[in-house]
């Protein structure tokens, strides 16, 4: 029937556009459809009772299952809502004594549906529901009786409850093909609510929740915890005693203890215990599938690292969550439960810095990105209509330009990891520690030098990529001077120890590429130096026939040959503006006549009638 997945599906899909409140207008939506396909509804009168379901109803009609579990739900999303309507509200005083009781009640409402279904689904030989049927709806039942006594703050009453609902759970998803929905509601209802009534129970952070299932689980006169248990009788072991089946990323062997810097702690907090013991497993499968696959792609290896981060940063949120708790109980920072999970909290977050900084020195390539060389070029699949072989092409510097932007990025996000461990409790007073960081810092950051002088040289600036190889050069000296790591893997599983093989290799090929640039530079400074001394071509003897040749014709240098394209005048244009302003001698004046005898005679004028104004528009008339 698959009731757990049909009530996960329910509430994620209302819960990721809305509230609680939508939620509970949704399955008041979807009751009415369900009645009516069934034929469930009152007809004519509002509050008219309804005939009971019946195991029968069941055993004809699934639909029947989904009644009561729409029902339930209902009931539940009314309770949750306004509980987060008063949990949200800062003005109010909290959870009141008449809306606790609302709660309580609505809660109870929907326990009793749950109940009902769980009567009706174990009569199996009249409703025809499977096994697996009865204990998903016993365990949800359980999961409301739970929530009731959590409200009601009935905290060991509230632990049995939910000790059953996690027995069922997972014995429903070991016994399942697709356990996703098990977990993920395992992880994100019953067990915090757990473990907060362990906290008010004053029980010790070391104990797991799975000692605590076996501790406060009702075995006698149960026979739905023996049903779990027949199938699945590992289920109530200690963690200590066997590993889990089917439980991925836990390993029997939880540490007890972390050591940090000659400094070796307890470990009082069983999720961190649990934490660390799936990041051991996590490593130690890397480090098989690093081993065991050499020559494969620097991305795939990449990704493989991923399975190491997850767990590490779940390490690190379980140490945050510890400390979180201690602080909001008032303990003070002296206190030995405080200071021994502040050097696991620097422990743990260092470690994610390891692997986050191995990961980049894999995607970087062989020697942590120190050699550079042309990746070959891939073949087009299509093959050529002439039939001939395609010429392998060599790189473009485009492409290359990109893999040293990539480096550059990959860099950084190094250096920046590492200027994180500074903030790390205890490592600023570490002064030894504190030097070798300095020297790894050193390191990367040369090679990141390394790659930038490498694009400038690609794109023909020899002087700058000499200047950053000089820089590099003298940032690659910093790691020789002190020991960082003598017996680092540098052929298992990259992390943050440098090696001086490494170091050596990198300080070597700065200072042969710095004596090459140096020769190069030095041959652009006396190319251009003889171009400067070098003397002027003189014009041509065809553009200077005004000039006088004091030293005689160069006979080779006559004309430009082959000829260059240039403009030349094709006839003379004049402007002269004022020549109708200017008297020139010579010239008569604008208006006067000469006579016979040289006088000048009088102009005749002729009055010539007046021409008549226009008037109007367009010359036409009004």
């Amino acid at each position: 029937m698959d009731i757990t997945r049909f009530i996960v599906n329910q509430r994620d899909k209302a819960l990721l556009v809305g509230d609680y409140g939508s939620y509970r207008k949704q399955l008041a939506r979807r009751l009415l459809v369900v009645r009516k396909k069934l034929n469930y509804s009152s007809k004519g009168r509002k509050y008219s009772p309804k005939p009971p379901i019946t195991a029968e109803d069941i055993a004809s009609n699934y639909e029947f299952v989904h009644l009561l579990l729409l029902t339930a739900e209902r009931a539940w999303a009314l309770a949750m809502y306004m509980k987060s309507t008063h949990t949200a509200d800062s003005s109010a005083q909290g959870t009141t004594g008449s809306t606790k009781r609302h709660i309580v009640s609505r809660l109870q409402k929907a326990s009793g549906y749950a109940a009902q279904l769980v009567d009706l689904l174990q009569e199996t030989d009249r409703s025809g529901a499977s096994t697996e049927s009865v204990l998903e709806a016993r365990a949800y039942q359980q999961s409301l009786q739970g929530a009731i006594k959590f409200e009601k703050r009935s905290w060991e009453k509230c632990l049995q409850s939910y000790s059953e609902t996690r027995l069922l759970y997972l014995a429903l998803g070991q016994s399942a093909k697709q356990d996703d929905v098990f977990k993920d509601l395992l992880a994100s209802n019953i067990d915090p609510s757990m473990r907060y009534a362990a906290y008010q129970l004053k029980l010790p952070r070391t104990i797991s929740i799975e000692t605590i299932v076996a501790r406060y689980v009702q075995r006698a006169d149960n026979s739905y915890v023996a049903k779990a248990l027949k199938s699945h009788p590992d289920l109530l072991q200690e963690p200590g005693s066997a590993a889990k089946k089917g439980a991925p990323g836990e390993s029997a062997d939880t540490p007890k203890t972390i050591t940090w810097r000659s400094r070796t702690v307890n470990l009082e907090d069983a999720t961190t215990a649990q934490a660390l013991a799936s990041v051991s497993a996590a490593e130690s499968k890397l480090a098989s599938f690093l081993a065991a696959n050499q020559d494969s792609d620097r991305r795939a290896k990449a990704a493989a690292f991923d399975d190491v981060l997850i767990p590490s940063q779940d390490a690190v949120d379980a140490v945050k969550t510890a400390i979180d708790e201690l602080t909001a109980e008032g303990v003070a920072q002296g206190d030995p439960r405080m200071q021994s999970l502040q050097i696991t909290r620097t422990a743990v977050n260092y470690n994610l810095v390891e692997w986050r900084v191995g990961r980049n020195r894999v995607l970087c390539g062989e020697q942590d990105g120190a050699t550079f060389e042309s990746e070959p070029m891939k073949k087009p699949k299509r093959s050529r209509v002439d039939e001939e072989p395609r010429v392998a092409q060599e790189e473009s510097i485009g492409r290359k330009l990109k893999r040293l932007k990539e480096r550059v990025v990959l860099y950084d996000s190094t250096l920046q990891s590492l200027d994180s461990v500074k903030e790390f409790p205890g490592v600023a007073a570490d002064e030894a520690f504190v030097n070798e960081l300095e020297a790894k810092k050193a390191y990367f950051s040369s090679l990141r030098c390394l790659a930038i002088a490498r694009s400038h040289a690609l794109h023909g600036n020899k002087r700058n990529a000499l200047a950053l190889l000089a820089r590099a050069s003298d940032l690659s000296s910093s790691p020789l001077s002190l020991t960082i790591s003598d017996d680092s893997t540098s052929e298992g599983v990259p992390k943050l120890e440098i090696n001086h093989a490494q170091a050596n290799f990198l300080n070597d090929l700065l200072k042969r590429l710095v004596l090459r640039y140096q020769a190069l530079v030095e041959l652009e400074n006396l190319k251009s130096e003889t171009s400067k001394n070098k003397p002027a071509k003189p014009i041509p003897m065809i553009e200077r026939l005004h000039e006088y040749p004091p030293e005689g014709v160069d006979l080779t240098n006559l004309v430009t040959y082959p000829p260059k394209l240039q403009p030349i005048p094709v006839k003379p244009i004049f402007l002269d503006v004022a020549w109708n302003y200017i008297d020139y001698p010579g010239r008569p004046k604008k208006g006067t006549a000469t006579a016979k005898d040289g006088k000048a005679e009088e102009p005749i004028s002729k009055a010539e009638p007046k021409k008549e104004a226009k008037k109007g528009w367009f010359g036409f008339g009004r």
